[in-house]
């Protein structure tokens, strides 16, 4: 089969037993530090990937996707606007809602909390909080009965269980003889849910909505219309098109705007975890450039006599580069074998190192998650292995340069 003399060359040279043996070492560190770079970067990334989802699945099981408010304080024609929701085959569920920023009194020190009024026939297709009832009932929401669900995070600071009554006071003001005193009402709680993320369980509380709706004196009107989709990368563009197809003024707002302090954290993280264990992949880079140095001065009289042979400047320069690089190509391919193997592994991996030292190394009380996830992007593997790639690359440029240099009168004058 034809080759080209450099790539012929190149390859001869990354098989053949060097007459010094410290270069090969260097060489097989430089495959190895490129190897573990892509292994480690690959892994991390992917299970910063997999929390991320994570915490973005558990938060969405919650809020809605999408969510079209009145131009003012309130909106009164929510029916036309879940009506028209429901008309769309974007669009997965859509229910209203009242909420209010309450204080909540129970048997502890007072809790601030946001305080929902759900409609129970609709609530589930927006939402999951009747899968996540730990105690009580769901169902218990019923109009004129007062009761409301509590975060169990938020039910231990009060120190209620289900049956107990507890205060709930809102920042609406109404008229008394003795002066404006902010609405209150007492409800009874009758069920507490855990959603797995502590601001949700520490910070919400559901309740009927025509029950809100009587404490703050808001008629039939309610704050907004949550909206769920089947793709919640398109809940800002439903939501627009709903609102433009009601050709009404509305107010819309999605999940990637409502968190969107949460999310550039997480993405960001991420970028700077990838940048910082670039680094690593940039030592066996480094090392490829000790090993390309070493040989090329190892091989003075090699590149003299195909200099005196007729090979070019630039075509002993290539054969470096071909040597250089396919050391790179080996390092970033067991790399990415061994980083997608190791994630795919994690689980085992970890549940083996919780049995052989006894430790719970992600306790469910801290991270309110079982396991170890992991989202295994293809795009960050094809990026992580550019990445390599041409670190390798640039890391043989000044290797070949200065081999292309050497004169072949000087480099055999001694042999």
């Amino acid at each position: 089969m034809f080759r080209p003399i450099p790539v012929a060359i190149g390859l001869r040279y990354l098989r053949a037993k060097r007459r010094n043996g410290f270069i090969s070492f260097i060489s097989l560190a430089s495959i190895l530090g490129i190897a573990l770079g892509v292994t480690v970067l690959i892994t991390t990334l992917a299970v910063m990937g997999g929390f991320q989802r994570e915490i973005r699945d558990r938060l969405l099981q919650m809020t809605a996707h999408a969510t079209v408010t009145g131009a003012g304080e309130t909106l009164s024609d929510w029916q036309i606007v879940v009506d028209a929701a429901k008309k769309d085959a974007r669009v997965a569920g859509a229910a209203p809602y009242v909420e209010v920023q309450g204080l909540i009194s129970g048997n502890r020190d007072p809790q601030g909390a946001m305080v929902q009024g759900v409609l129970p026939s609709l609530e589930p297709q927006v939402s999951v909080i009747r899968d996540k009832m730990k105690q009580g009932s769901f169902d218990s929401l019923q109009p004129g009965r007062f009761n409301i669900l509590l975060g169990e995070e938020l039910a231990l600071w009060l120190g209620v269980r289900v049956g107990d009554t507890v205060n709930v006071t809102t920042a609406n003001m109404q008229g008394t003889p003795m002066g404006g005193l902010p609405r209150a009402k007492r409800f009874v709680v009758s069920g507490i849910f855990s959603a797995g993320i502590n601001e949700v369980d520490r910070g919400l509380a559901l309740a009927d909505m025509q029950d809100m709706q009587r404490l703050l004196r808001m008629g039939d009107d309610v704050t907004g219309v949550r909206l769920k989709m089947h793709d919640m990368n398109q809940a800002w563009d439903v939501a627009r098109d709903l609102v433009i197809g009601l050709q009404r003024q509305y107010r819309i707002s999605d999940w990637t705007r409502e968190n969107a302090n949460l999310y550039q954290s997480l993405k960001m993280e991420k970028t700077v975890m990838g940048i910082l264990l670039s680094l690593i992949i940039a030592m066996g880079a480094f090392n490829l450039v000790s090993s390309q140095v070493m040989l090329v001065t190892d091989k003075q009289a090699d590149i003299a006599i195909l200099r005196t042979l007729g090979l070019t400047p630039r075509g002993v320069m290539q054969v470096f580069m071909v040597q250089g690089s396919l050391i790179g190509i080996i390092g970033t391919v067991a790399g990415v074998i061994g980083g997608i193997v190791l994630t795919m592994n994690l689980e085992r991996i970890l549940g083996l190192i919780e049995r052989v030292f006894n430790v719970t190394l992600l306790p469910p009380d801290v991270y309110y998650i079982t396991g170890l996830p992991y989202q295994l992007e293809a795009s960050d593997v094809v990026v992580i292995a550019c990445v390599a790639l041409t670190m390798a690359f640039l890391a043989t440029l000044y290797p070949a340069w200065r081999a292309a240099r050497t004169q072949p009168a000087e480099a055999l004058r001694y042999e």
